[in-house]
């Protein structure tokens, strides 16, 4: 029932079938009206999971209806990615969007600069996550000495990281879409 729940699912009817089963137990049939969004991504695995294999389901579909959709964007170093934005139920939004975020950080290599991820309903942000740049320590060949060396060497870094954040694009393998787009 509580899958059923968290699912956007309407409470029907509960019928208990036939006579006594095995151990005592009695067959109930649960009647909940579903959208259909919901039950095609992962509801039958879950269903099956929760049952230990004892549940079955059986789906007619009902009609059309209005819902409160939302369509999250996913923008990688500030660039929109199409093939990674999805449509939401406007409650899920943010939630799918903060996971799908953290995913992509976890998958997407690291470069020399540090790269944004963001997920945005229309211009408004609601998840950001950002992969840090490889760091090489500039300082490390110099010893002792005068500190204004080793501040021009940390400046001329920034200034270089600073450039190449400006030109550098961000190529995605091809199995980061794969293993983003796959519910875990």
């Amino acid at each position: 029932m509580d899958l059923t729940q968290e699912r956007r699912g309407i409470y029907k009817t509960m019928n208990y079938l036939g006579s006594q089963h095995i151990a005592g137990q009695k067959h109930v049939m649960l009647k909940y009206e579903l959208p259909t969004a919901e039950i095609i991504i992962d509801f039958f695995d879950k269903l099956k999971s929760l049952s230990q294999g004892y549940a079955s389901m059986d789906y007619t579909f009902l009609e059309y209806r209005v819902s409160k959709i939302e369509k999250v964007s996913i923008l990688v170093n500030y660039e929109p990615v199409e093939a990674l934005s999805f449509l939401a139920h406007r409650d899920k939004a943010e939630f799918r969007a903060r996971d799908t975020v953290s995913k992509l950080k976890e998958l997407i290599p690291r470069q020399q600069f540090k790269i944004p991820i963001q997920a945005s309903i229309g211009s408004r942000v609601i998840a950001r996550e950002t992969i840090p740049a490889y760091r090489k320590d500039v300082t490390a060949k110099l010893y002792g000495g005068d500190i204004t060396r080793k501040m021009k060497l940390l400046n001329k870094q920034k200034k270089g990281k600073k450039r190449m954040k400006m030109f550098g694009r961000v190529e995605l393998p091809k199995d980061v879409f794969i293993k983003a787009l796959k519910n875990d």
